[in-house]
């Protein structure tokens, strides 16, 4: 059978179980502060903005890259207009917006 007699003091005894409890204290104090109303609201709040933060980030990144993407449509490697897209573009647009102003026009009569 093993030998279980503990050799310490009753002095070293009592020194081992007040650093214990020392450590345990602060263990509580700790679990207290996490499971503390206002730090789970806290931290849900800090998870959303994160969340918000990325979604935004991500989002800014694809724009981006549509209007680099329409730009180059538009305009050569040297910032000039590629007319040869602008002008047909410009058309449809003075096209549909004079079609939704005699439409306008039409139900005002």
């Amino acid at each position: 059978m093993a030998d279980t007699a503990d050799t310490r003091t009753p002095a070293q005894i009592e020194a081992d179980i007040r650093r214990r409890r020392e450590v345990l204290a602060e263990t509580l104090d700790e679990i207290g502060v996490r499971v503390h109303p206002k730090t789970l609201v806290g931290d849900a709040k800090a998870k959303v903005i994160a969340n918000v933060d990325h979604t935004v980030g991500r989002a800014y990144v694809q724009v981006n890259r549509v209007v680099s993407d329409v730009r180059a449509r538009f305009v050569d490697d040297e910032g000039a207009p590629r007319l040869e897209r602008v002008v047909p573009v410009a058309l449809v647009v003075v096209g549909v917006v004079g079609l939704l102003a005699l439409g306008a026009r039409r139900r005002k009569d």
